[in-house]
C-alpha cells in the first residue's frame, strides 16, 4: 500500500526503504520547513521536493546513515532557495530582512531545541493542522496527511468519502490558515487547555473510525486506529506534564488491545463480553495502564479521557467477563456524567447499571433519555435497549428496537449482527 505523504509518488519494491523512511520523517520535516517559511502549505510542497529528490537519488546512492538530516537539508536548501527569489517581497524591505536572518538562523540550527512551554515544532504541527478555525472534518483530514503520513487515495478510503472530497477539504484547511494569518506557534496561556483539547478530538475522532467504523462493510480499520495511537504517543510524549494526553493515550491502547478480538474469522462483530480475552493483546493493555498511571501522577483532577481509560482498565484487568467491577464501572461513569454530561454518556452509563443491578436499572436510565434529540438517529439507542427487554423477557418490543437499530446503522456487518439479534428466538425456559 502505498503510504506517501504526497499523491502521485510511485511505488516500486526498490522504493519501500524511503517509504518506511518517509512515514517517520515527514511530520518532523513538515514542521520544520513551516517554522522556516510560515505556511503548512509551502512546507508540504518542500518536503515533497525532498522525497522526489530522495526517490531519484537513493535508490543509486543507498539510503543515507541518516536518512531523516538527509531530507531535512534537502528540504532546507529549497525552503531557503524560495526565500532567497524574493517571494516575500511584498513586506517592507527592512522587515524582509530581518526575517531573512531570523529564518537562517533557524535553517543554521535545525536540531536545537526551541524555547516554548512545551516547545517542539511537531507540537507546532499538530496544533496547526487541528487549529479550531478549521472544520472537524477539514481537522481530521490535515492531520492524517501532515502528521499521518496517508494519502489522499487512504484518507478517503478510511472515511469511505472521495477522493476529491478530501482534496478539496485539505485544499481550503490550508487556505483558511493562511488567511486567518494563523501563527506557527504553540498556544499560551487559557488558549492552551482549549486548543489542546481540539488536538485530542481530532485524534480520538480518527481512533474511534477505526475501532468502530461509521460505514462501510468492515466492522474495524486498524490501520486508523494505528495513525491515532501513533498521534497520540507523540503528544503524550510532547506534553508530558498534561493528564489529559496521557488519559487519552491510555484509553487507546487499552481499547486497542481488543481489535484482534472484535472480530470474528469471518468478519463479524463480538461484543466485549463475548470476546475471546486470550487474544486481547497483553502489551498494549501494559502501555495503556502505564499511561493511565502517569495520568493519575500528575496529581492533576480526573478528566473524561482519564475517567474513560480507567473504566477501560477495569475491563482489561478481568481475565474474565464475570470478574468485571461493575459497580466501580458505575461509579466511574457517574464521575464522568458529572464531568462531562452528554446522552452518550448516560447510555453508557445505563449499559453499566444494568451489569451491576439489572436491566431494569439500566432501561430506567435509557427511557429517561430517549426523548433526546441529539439521540434521534442514533443507532445505539434501540440497540442497547432492545438488549434489556430482551433480558427482561419484553421479547416482541426487543426485536422491534433491534429492527430500527438495524435500520438506523450505515454499517453493514453491524446491521447484520442486529438483524440477528432481532431473528433470535426467546432463550428456553426451565
Amino acid at each position: 500500500m502505498n503510504r506517501w505523504g504526497t499523491d502521485g509518488v510511485t511505488h516500486s519494491p526498490a522504493h519501500g526503504a524511503i517509504d518506511a523512511v518517509w512515514r517517520i520523517e515527514a511530520p518532523r520535516v513538515i514542521a520544520r520547513l513551516a517554522r522556516m517559511v510560515g505556511d503548512v502549505g509551502l512546507a508540504e510542497d518542500f518536503a515533497h521536493d525532498a522525497l522526489v529528490a530522495a526517490l531519484e537519488q537513493w535508490p543509486a546512492s543507498g539510503v543515507p546513515d541518516n536518512p531523516g538530516a538527509w531530507l531535512m537539508a534537502a528540504g532546507k536548501r529549497r525552503a531557503i532557495d524560495h526565500l532567497r527569489r524574493g517571494e516575500m517581497l511584498d513586506r517592507k524591505h527592512d522587515e524582509w530582512k530581518i526575517a531573512m536572518q531570523e529564518r537562517e538562523d533557524v535553517a543554521s540550527a535545525l536540531d536545537e531545541a526551541i524555547d516554548d512551554e512545551i516547545g517542539d515544532d511537531l507540537l507546532r504541527l499538530i496544533f496547526i493542522a487541528c487549529h479550531p478555525v478549521l472544520s472537524v472534518e477539514a481537522r481530521v483530514a490535515l492531520t492524517l496527511r501532515l502528521l499521518g503520513g496517508l494519502t489522499t487515495e487512504e484518507i478517503a478510503r478510511g472515511f469511505l468519502t472521495t477522493v476529491p472530497a478530501v482534496q478539496q477539504r485539505i485544499v481550503r484547511a490550508k487556505r483558511t490558515l493562511a488567511a486567518a494569518h494563523v501563527p506557527f506557534e504553540v498556544p499560551r496561556g487559557a488558549e492552551l487547555a482549549s486548543r489542546l483539547a481540539s488536538v485530542l478530538e481530532v485524534i480520538y475522532l480518527i481512533f474511534n473510525e477505526g475501532y468502530s467504523a461509521t460505514a462501510g462493510d468492515d466492522w474495524v480499520r486498524p490501520a486508523l486506529c494505528e495513525d491515532a495511537l501513533r498521534l497520540g504517543r507523540i503528544v503524550a510524549e510532547l506534553a508530558p506534564d498534561n493528564a489529559e494526553v496521557h488519559g487519552l493515550a491510555a484509553l487507546m491502547e487499552i481499547q486497542a488491545s481488543r481489535l484482534r478480538a472484535r472480530v470474528s474469522p469471518t468478519g463479524e462483530p463480538v461484543l466485549l463480553l463475548d470476546q475471546d480475552r486470550s487474544r486481547w493483546d497483553r502489551i498494549l493493555i501494559g502501555r495503556g495502564l502505564a499511561a493511565l498511571d502517569r495520568a493519575v501522577r500528575t496529581g492533576s483532577a480526573l478528566g473524561p479521557y482519564t475517567l474513560q481509560a480507567a473504566i477501560a482498565a477495569c475491563h482489561a484487568r478481568a481475565l474474565v467477563p464475570e470478574d468485571t467491577e461493575w459497580t466501580r464501572i458505575t461509579a466511574l461513569y457517574d464521575a464522568l456524567a458529572q464531568l462531562a454530561p452528554s446522552p452518550v454518556v448516560e447510555l453508557n452509563r445505563a449499559v453499566a447499571y444494568a451489569m451491576a443491578f439489572g436491566p431494569a436499572e439500566g432501561l430506567a436510565i435509557v427511557d429517561a433519555i430517549a426523548g433526546d434529540p441529539a439521540l434521534a438517529g442514533y443507532h445505539l439507542l434501540p440497540s442497547v435497549r432492545g438488549d434489556f427487554l430482551f433480558k427482561l423477557g419484553r421479547f416482541a418490543e426487543a426485536r422491534a428496537e433491534f429492527e430500527r437499530a438495524a435500520s438506523l446503522t450505515a454499517n453493514a456487518r453491524e446491521r447484520s449482527m442486529l438483524m440477528a439479534r432481532a431473528a433470535a428466538p426467546p432463550p428456553a425456559r426451565d
